[in-house]
C-alpha cells in the first residue's frame, strides 16, 4: 500500500502535469486554435453520473448544473489517476523520473479521449465525425505527449522541493 507521502507525490504530479497541459491549451486558445471545452466535459460527466454516458451531441445534450466546476474537477482528478498508473508501473518511475516512459505513457493515454470519451460524447471514434478527423486526432496525441512532458517536470519539481 502506498504511503501518504507517495499519495501526495503521486498527487502533486498529476496536478502539476495537468497544469502544464493547460499552459499548453491557454498558448493553443491564444493563437486561435480551438481546445478542449471543459464545461462539455462536465456536461457528460453530469450526465453520465445520473446514468447518460452516450449522447448524439454532447454540446447540444442539456446543461448539467455546475458543469464547468465539474468539467475542471473531473480533468485534475483523470491527470492524478494517470499519475497514479504511471507510478504503478514496475520500475519505480516515481522514485527516479526520466523523460521517455513519462512521455510514451502521456502519448499512451490518447486512448481514452479518442476511443472512449469522443465516441460517448458524439464526435465518433477517433473524431471521426468531426469536420477534421486527422487534425484533432493530431491535436489530441500533442495534447497528450506535452501532458507526458508535464509528468516528467512535475516529478522532477516535486523531487526537487523534498530534497
Amino acid at each position: 500500500m502506498p504511503s501518504l507521502q507517495d499519495l501526495a507525490t503521486i498527487a502533486l504530479v498529476g496536478a502539476g502535469a495537468t497544469a502544464v497541459l493547460d499552459a499548453w491549451l491557454l498558448l493553443l486558445q491564444r493563437l486561435g486554435l480551438p481546445t478542449m471545452n471543459f464545461v462539455l466535459l462536465g456536461r457528460w460527466v453530469g450526465h453520465g453520473l445520473r446514468g447518460r454516458w452516450r449522447h448524439a451531441a454532447i454540446a447540444q445534450a442539456a446543461p448539467v448544473a455546475g458543469e464547468r466546476g465539474l468539467g475542471w474537477l473531473v480533468h485534475y482528478l483523470v491527470g492524478i489517476a494517470f499519475a497514479a498508473l504511471l507510478a504503478a508501473l514496475p520500475g519505480g518511475w516515481l522514485q527516479a523520473p526520466t523523460l521517455w516512459p513519462a512521455l510514451a505513457f502521456g502519448v499512451g493515454t490518447v486512448a481514452v479521449p479518442l476511443f472512449v470519451m469522443q465516441p460517448a460524447m458524439g464526435l465518433g471514434f477517433a473524431a471521426r465525425k468531426t469536420p477534421a478527423p486527422l487534425q484533432n486526432c493530431a491535436r489530441s496525441l500533442t495534447n497528450h505527449a506535452v501532458f507526458g512532458v508535464g509528468l516528467y517536470l512535475a516529478a522532477v519539481a516535486v523531487q526537487q522541493i523534498g530534497r
